[in-house]
Formats: C-alpha cells, structure tokens, sequence
C-alpha cells in the first residue's frame, strides 16, 4: 500500500514506533516509549498525544490497567500512575498497514526517496561513510549525503568522527581497525526499535 492510501501519512518517524510499539504492547505510557526509543518524555508524549489528536489512539480509564491490555507489564494488574494510550480500531487497521509495507513508503515520503533502505543498509553496516553508502545505495554522494542528514535530523540515525573504528563496529570493512577521515553514520535507538518493529511483515 503506497503512502497516499495510509492512515499514517505525515506522521513523524517517532509517531510511526509510537504506533507500532502500542499494536505490540497494547497500552502504555509516555515515559515507558522514551525509554524504548531513547527519545526526551516531552517528545514521546507529544507523539502518543498526535496519534490521539488523529484518531488512532485514546486515553486508557479507571484506576488500573491488567495485563492482558497492557502486555508488558509481568503484574496481573497495576495501578495507574501515568497516562496510558492504547490503539483505537483505525490504530490497530493503520499499524497493520505499516507492518505489510505501508511504514517504508511513509519514512521515503517524509525523508526522501531510498531513506527507508538506507536505513537498513545502516543495520547491516554499522557504522560506515557516505562514499561507501552511496555506492551501496546506488545514488550520488550528494544525494545519499542528504538523505543521511534527513536521517539525522529526524533522530533515525547519528554522526561522528572517531579517530579509529574497531572490526566489530564497522561490519563493510573486514580491517581490525580502520583509522577515520570521514563523518560515520550509525543507526540510533529509535531507528534501531522502528526496522525492529516496522520490519516484522517483510
């Protein structure tokens, strides 16, 4: 399903987790998806509370939630000391939309064209340059710079410049260290958690 027909268009890369993360948890709170995604709690917040704002999540009531609504939780039940969001019926249509596809149409539309494999390519890479992305990717320096920066700046992705990289960290290199003259791009948390979670229904 292309973006046009998703119920999830315009949403950020962190509303898109927020969405997936409650069609796998159930309910949950603001402070547990910050934690999850690595994010400041003001952003998830604001996340959870856009997806009530469209429709796709609502406020939990009463005093306590169980866990068979909020499956993360190991008690049987507990009581509510936070502002629980769970999936309404277009949530739950609209998070299956992302899983069968939907989520990579959504991150190229946001972000650019090929930003949603390049963030894969980031995955299987680690930590890695632009040169060497963009002949994997198949596009131009510029261009796969650019949608690095895109990625960066929505907070899928971080950049450094080490002064040495160990084996184990850059993956596309077999060296057992790699002494760094470029900027390097690695995935961050939040983009880690959305290939986890965005990727189930490939």
């Amino acid at each position: 399903m292309g973006s046009n027909g998703c119920a999830c268009r315009g949403l950020g890369p962190l509303g898109l987790y927020a969405l997936l993360h409650l069609y796998e948890a159930g309910a949950d709170y603001g402070a547990s998806l910050a934690r999850l995604a690595g994010v400041p709690l003001e952003d998830a917040v604001a996340a959870l509370e856009e997806l009530e704002r469209r429709g796709l999540a609502e406020r939990l009531h009463g005093s306590a939630v169980k866990n068979t609504v909020a499956k993360l939780k190991l008690s049987s039940e507990v009581r509510k000391h936070h502002t629980y969001y769970t999936l309404t019926r277009e949530g739950r249509r609209a998070a299956r939309s992302l899983r069968r596809g939907c989520l990579a149409a959504c991150i190229d539309e946001a972000l650019g064209e090929g930003a949603w494999r390049l963030l894969r390519l980031l995955r299987e890479a680690g930590y890695e340059h632009a040169l060497t992305l963009s002949r994997l990717l198949g596009k131009p320096l510029g261009e796969t710079t650019g949608l690095l920066e895109a990625l960066v700046g929505a907070g899928l992705a971080t950049a450094s410049r080490p002064k040495t990289l160990k084996r184990g960290k850059r993956r596309a290199k077999p060296k057992r260290e790699t002494r760094c003259h470029h900027r390097y791009y690695s995935l961050s948390r939040l983009g880690e958690m959305l290939l986890r979670l965005g990727g189930r229904g490939e």
